[in-house]
């Protein structure tokens, strides 16, 4: 690994070599949840606003902060000193006039100018069903071989987050779609492991959907997973691949979250840190939006505080330095 991506990773991760990182790039669904708050719409400087309060409140406890371009630029300068950036590259959402749920970059930004900005690392989205077919993902694997290639050039590490989907499958958290979960994802996680991708760290997915892991699901109806199957799968993805990894949130619960980095320590996956978004800071926003700014901060200051030291303390139990992994 070259001096600029292992100081961009360096930023980003505590002396360990483990990552734990708030993400709030999140735009056309904050803005939704802001506006159910609030009751009335969410305006740019509003948006901005609550990503400044999240950065001033949770990044002295957190070790680096993902963040837009679009909305994110003032939270970033309010980051807290150590805490690294990771900025998103893509366009929120896919493109719907196509299948493939095809992404794209953001018009107005390169790695470059994002890099002027202040970016350690920089951050991309895709969505990914690995039997969607060759004239699909070949579209997609070229994409991210050339945003490696920006990467490189620039001289930043290069973040992929995976999403997985089934174009088949509408429901993305239903029964159906937990049976064909663990493929999706592990396949996925060993083709953007290949080195002409130029990837530097993969955010992904835990492997299965826990709530259907015996032990954690409602009912015995619910159960897709037996333990033992859900702990091989852990440790499938893990074998996936010899580049760094972290896991997303997904929208789960902080105490689901944490459940999950458990599992996956239990199932022997060498992960290494983690990119929380929803998990941590979501409850802020009724307070933040339905009531004052004072109400959404003390929240953060409080119970989010409270999100991130639990998940610093289940880190440092269960995952991996990076260090070992990177060349």
């Amino acid at each position: 690994m070259t001096s600029g991506k292992l100081n961009g990773l360096k930023a980003l991760s505590n002396d360990k070599g483990i990552i734990n990182a708030l993400a709030i790039d999140q735009r056309g669904s904050l803005k939704k949840m802001i506006e159910k708050a609030s009751g009335k719409e969410a305006t740019q400087e509003e948006i901005e606003d609550f990503k400044v309060a999240i950065s001033e409140e949770l990044t002295p406890y957190a070790t680096g902060i993902l963040l837009d371009p679009e909305y994110g630029l003032p939270a970033a300068k309010a980051r807290a000193k150590g805490a690294g950036l990771l900025t998103a590259y893509e366009k929120t959402g896919y493109d719907v006039t196509e299948p493939g749920r095809f992404p794209d970059i953001l018009d107005h930004w390169s790695v470059r100018k994002l890099k002027e900005e202040g970016a350690d690392a920089i951050k991309f989205l895709l969505y990914y069903d690995v039997d969607e077919g060759e004239e699909i993902n070949s579209r997609k694997q070229v994409f991210i071989e050339r945003l490696g290639d920006e990467c490189r050039g620039e001289d930043l590490p290069f973040f992929l987050e995976l999403v997985s989907y089934d174009a088949n499958i509408d429901d993305a958290v239903g029964k159906e779609y937990a049976k064909v979960k663990p493929h999706k994802v592990i396949e996925m996680t060993k083709e953007f492991s290949k080195p002409k991708y130029g990837i530097d760290v993969l955010k992904l997915e835990v492997p299965v959907n826990q709530a259907y892991v015996e032990g954690y699901a409602d009912t015995p109806d619910d159960v897709v997973y037996s333990r033992e199957e859900a702990l091989k799968y852990y440790k499938e993805q893990s074998d996936a691949t010899n580049l760094p990894f972290i896991f997303l949130s997904a929208g789960v619960s902080a105490e689901l979250f944490q459940d999950e980095l458990k599992f996956a320590k239990e199932a022997g996956s060498t992960f290494n840190g983690v990119l929380c978004g929803r998990a941590t800071w979501r409850n802020s926003i009724q307070p933040f939006a339905g009531e004052s700014e004072g109400a959404g901060r003390k929240w953060m200051q409080t119970e989010g505080r409270k999100n991130i030291e639990e998940l610093n303390q289940v880190l440092n139990e269960t995952a991996t330095s990076w260090f070992n992994k990177v060349k």
